[in-house]
């Protein structure tokens, strides 16, 4: 099968495009035939050797992607050959084939194309958890979301307005990425781009908040703006940590946060698929609910074939892509 190839860590655009042997399902595993694949910034750093985790060479990059199940293992008793699935594994889906664990596979609403299914998983899981089980998202609550253009940032907006988030604000540095923010749904947007972002970025929030600040940070950038936006917050805000697409990890201050009452967690997805994956399942169906009663609509910015996977990181690594960047291995989509 094609693949993209990882054989030592170096810069993503030196990654491979050769041939895989195709994989055999073991015990409790299928193998997903994908259609397509989901692109995501810690791809980059899982090629580069600057993820938490280090995977053994060789190996194919991707963390999410949609197919048909091609073939089933022993055990495995509620999937079916020919079932269209959503399947987010811990690596592989830079490929024609990919096996992972069958718990590891969501099945897809009829209608629903691969490529959709594709950008609902990762990005749409990672902000489901952090709104809902790691901010405690309260209907007419207040969100402010960094990065309004990337894949995670999306996810959050469109998702806590579909929860009932009362007021979801965008955070971004330019115009185009304001304008995107309102179409996904943003109530309103905030110039990130300021030259005295520490107390400007409060200020600017403040002023569409009345004066009260935000319930909620959803923040996958980290760096200056996560130091700004934990001033943004309101009594008994709460600041998720989802990545730090900025480079830069924030210090943050704890005597602030007593004084203020709020409260800075973390979000780490990876760790819900190991430890509950029944609450990835349900979380899984929901959102597949929501498209369905289309009050999410991931945003789909480019569509490449597999082998253009250079094209399709440097978008992401660039910060060119809003929304979503997705691989395909094939122009079908039956």
């Amino acid at each position: 099968m094609k693949a993209v190839l990882v054989r030592a860590f170096s810069p993503y655009d030196q990654a491979e495009f050769g041939e895989l042997d195709d994989p055999v399902p073991n015990q409790n595993e299928v193998v997903v035939d994908l259609r397509a694949s989901d692109v995501n910034y810690p791809d980059i750093l899982y090629i580069e050797g600057k993820y938490q985790a280090k995977l053994q060479f060789p190996f194919s990059p991707g963390l999410g992607g949609a197919g048909r199940i091609a073939a089933i293992g022993a055990g495995v008793t509620d999937l079916s050959v020919g079932q269209r699935v959503l399947v987010l594994p811990q690596h592989g889906t830079y490929s024609e084939k990919v096996r992972a664990p069958s718990g590891y596979c969501f099945p897809m609403p009829a209608n629903m194309p691969y490529a959709v299914a594709a950008a609902l998983g990762l990005v749409y899981q990672s902000a489901h958890f952090a709104l809902v089980e790691r901010a405690a998202l309260k209907r007419g609550a207040s969100v402010l979301v960094l990065g309004a253009t990337g894949g995670i940032a999306m996810a959050s907006i469109q998702l806590a307005k579909a929860l009932g988030a009362g007021m979801v604000i965008a955070a971004t540095r330019s115009e185009e990425g304001a304008r995107f923010a309102r179409e996904i749904g943003a109530d309103e947007t905030v110039n990130a781009a300021m030259d005295n972002l520490r107390d400007g970025l409060r200020d600017a929030v403040k002023s569409v908040t009345g004066g009260l600040g935000v319930d909620i940070v959803i923040d996958p950038v980290g760096g200056d703006l996560s130091a700004a936006a934990l001033r943004a917050l309101a009594w008994c805000g709460r600041l998720v940590v989802v990545g730090f697409v900025s480079g830069e990890i924030p210090q943050i201050p704890a005597n602030y946060l007593l004084v203020k009452n709020i409260s800075v967690c973390g979000l780490q997805w990876t760790d819900y698929r190991a430890r509950a994956l029944d609450r990835c399942h349900a979380a899984q169906r929901k959102m597949f609910d929501l498209w369905e009663q289309q009050h999410l609509k991931p945003v789909i910015s480019r569509s490449l074939p597999l082998a253009r996977f250079r094209d399709a990181l440097a978008d992401i690594k660039n910060r060119r892509a809003q929304g979503k960047v997705v691989l395909l291995t094939t122009e079908r989509d039956d």
